[in-house]
């Protein structure tokens, strides 16, 4: 099996503060995210092997966008997303 068997995947936006790095102009930006949650069961055709990596699989968030553009109207340039984990576990 794999790993998209054990989970439930849906995209959800978050908002971060984030500084645009051509003006150095602060706002709120919505970054997408992948949730992935952990499905309650597995499905009858899983081995042992798939049950004790099933065991172990836990919630997480994945980040999808990697740009923003800047919300600053004199900008208004795209600029890299940094200083933000791009991977985070959920409880």
């Amino acid at each position: 099996m794999e790993e998209r068997d054990f989970f439930d995947e849906r995209t959800e936006p978050r908002t971060m503060t984030l500084t645009c790095t051509k003006c150095g102009v602060a706002g709120e930006y919505a970054l997408n995210w992948i949730v992935r949650r952990k499905k309650k069961q597995l499905n009858g055709r899983a081995d042992e092997r798939d049950r004790a990596r099933f065991a172990k699989a836990v919630n997480y968030m994945v980040l999808r966008d990697d740009t923003a553009n800047c919300t600053n109207p004199r900008c208004r340039k795209r600029f890299e997303i940094a200083g933000i984990k791009t991977m985070a576990f959920i409880d």
